[in-house]
Order: C-alpha cells, then sequence, then structure tokens
C-alpha cells in the first residue's frame, strides 16, 4: 500500500513578484479583537477587551506582500501569555520586525480598549465603576521606540458667561422683591433664596470630554493610565459621577459653580498640569464642550509644542 507524498501548499506572497514594484508605508490589519491584560502603574493587572491595528512597513518594492499570520500570532502570544506593559510593547514591535526580516524596518501597533476605574462619591463616598476609552500606541522606526497613552475623560463644564446673565436676573429679582433702599430682613432673605422666586435662574452646564494624548519618555517604565485620568480630573475639578447620594449631587452643583469655565479655560488647565509632567515627553489636548445652548460644540485644541512633536 503507497503512502502519498504530501503536496507542498503554495506561498504566493513568498515565491511570486508585485505585479508593479514600488515600497508601501504600512501594510497589516486592523479591527483585530482580542481579550488582554493590561499593565498600568499603580494598580492591578486587570482583563480588557481590546480591538488591535498592527502593521510593518514594506520594504522591498519586488516582494508580493508581508506575513499577516505572523504579525496576528505574535499578538496572540501577547494575549495568552503576557500582559500590555512598556516592556511588551518593546518587545512585541522588535518581534513583528525580526518576522519580517528584509522585509520590514519599521512598525506600528495600536491598542483601543475601556479601562474600568472604581470611583468614589464626592461626599458619601459610594462606590461605583467608571470606564475611560483608552489607546495605547506603539512605533518603531530606524532604532527609535516611542509609546503613546491616550484617554478620554468626561467631565461637567458650567458656562462663565451664562453664569454672569444668571447673577443678573438673581439681582433684578431682588431688587424687585425687597427694593433697593428698605431695610432687608434677613431671615426674609433668606426663606426667598429657597424659593424658585429666588433663584430665577440657572447658568447653564454641559457634558464635556478631554481627549488627552501623551508621549512618554524612556525614564517611564510603566503606562501611567491612572496617573494621567486622576491628573486630568483634578486639574478640571468637576468629573461626572457614578453613584451618588443626594449629598454627592450637591457637592457636584458647588464644584461646578466654583469652577466656572469656557472651552479655553479647561485647555489651559491641563496644559498646565501636563506642563509639570516631567516623565511626558510630549502631549496633545483636545477639549469638546458638548453646548446645551448651541447645537453646535465648542473646542480647544492644544499641544507642549516642542519641534517635531504633537500637531495641534
Amino acid at each position: 500500500m503507497s503512502t502519498a507524498t504530501p503536496t507542498m501548499m503554495p506561498d504566493i506572497a513568498k515565491q511570486t513578484q508585485a505585479q508593479t514594484e514600488g515600497t508601501l508605508d504600512w501594510v497589516g490589519m486592523s479591527n483585530i479583537e482580542m481579550p488582554l491584560i493590561v499593565g498600568a502603574a499603580s494598580d492591578s493587572e486587570r482583563p480588557v477587551s481590546a480591538r488591535i491595528e498592527a502593521f510593518v512597513n514594506l520594504t522591498d518594492p519586488k516582494a508580493k506582500g508581508i506575513h499577516m499570520s505572523r504579525l496576528y500570532l505574535l499578538l496572540e502570544e501577547l494575549s495568552n501569555n503576557s500582559s500590555l506593559t512598556q516592556q511588551s510593547l518593546h518587545k512585541i514591535l522588535h518581534d513583528f520586525i525580526a518576522s519580517h526580516d528584509g522585509l520590514a524596518d519599521q512598525a506600528f501597533v495600536k491598542f483601543s480598549f475601556d479601562y474600568l476605574l472604581r470611583r468614589h462619591a464626592l461626599i458619601s463616598k459610594k462606590p461605583g465603576w467608571k470606564a475611560y476609552p483608552v489607546t495605547v500606541i506603539g512605533r518603531y522606526d530606524n532604532g527609535h521606540m516611542s509609546i503613546e497613552v491616550g484617554v478620554e475623560v468626561p467631565y461637567s463644564s458650567t458656562c462663565p458667561c451664562s453664569a454672569a446673565l444668571a447673577r443678573q436676573l438673581i439681582q433684578e429679582a431682588f431688587v424687585k422683591n425687597f427694593g433697593s433702599d428698605a431695610e432687608v430682613d434677613a431671615e426674609a432673605v433668606h426663606r426667598w433664596l429657597g424659593t424658585t422666586q429666588g433663584i430665577v435662574a440657572t447658568p447653564h452646564s454641559q457634558r464635556s470630554v478631554a481627549e488627552v494624548k501623551i508621549s512618554l519618555s524612556e525614564s517611564l517604565t510603566e503606562l501611567p493610565i491612572v496617573a494621567l485620568i486622576d491628573a486630568i480630573e483634578d486639574a478640571l475639578k468637576t468629573p461626572v459621577q457614578a453613584a451618588v447620594k443626594r449629598e454627592d449631587e450637591q457637592e457636584f452643583a458647588r464644584l461646578n459653580g466654583q469652577n466656572l469655565m469656557f472651552c479655553e479655560d479647561a485647555a489651559r488647565r491641563l496644559q498646565y498640569t501636563l506642563n509639570q509632567q516631567p516623565h511626558y515627553r510630549d502631549f496633545w489636548i483636545r477639549v469638546n464642550h458638548l453646548e446645551s445652548l448651541h447645537a453646535h460644540d465648542a473646542v480647544s485644541v492644544t499641544t507642549k509644542g516642542i519641534a517635531g512633536g504633537f500637531k495641534a
């Protein structure tokens, strides 16, 4: 009984040449879905559901293409046997290039996921989960490695102009109710201020979103996801809440009243805060105030402004 010789399967990418010769900036895959363990500084490792983009360049103008399965299998190895850290990012980018010896000398990988943090209410300290969209990007180019971390942080913004107009209406209502010359009964004023006639107008507030990207210096060995989120929320003072009681809602109203801000104010607060961080080589900030008065949004964008850095 004879045994058939296994047939060698064709490898078109390896055995044929490009129909039209030329180098390519990036070739790879996007929208890869994988579970990952993320290791962030000052937080325990945690699982996330990630979407991934993975690319290398194609330096051989005659090569038919790259070996996409090799990129995918390296990501599988990361998913199954490691965690996403600064160190593992360095390794996978080197492995992308090593797996395409003679074909590529640049690599790119991007991970997008929601990072869940347990946050406590302002006064009652009731705990609740908040999901922060995060992106982690690694690039390898001619021996240089760069890593970026991006987050989106929601907060509340109260318009200073609207607040001033509301105060004017309250002043006018006060004069109408108590007069401008008569002696005022403090108890009567106190009662009046607790009515809808006393507070005849309120400033408009809106949910807002700060999008921030940072480029890490080589001195950082861990991903500063939590530290970055904390710095943004501390600078803006009015992060949206999870679980709240009435005392928390009241404190939130107080914080909004004491932190009136246009989008320019919010961007400058974040700019100042990130400029104090020596381990952030560069940063890019976009604040979006999702207007409740207008049908459009108010936006401000700024960067650290270093040569060759992020562009607005």
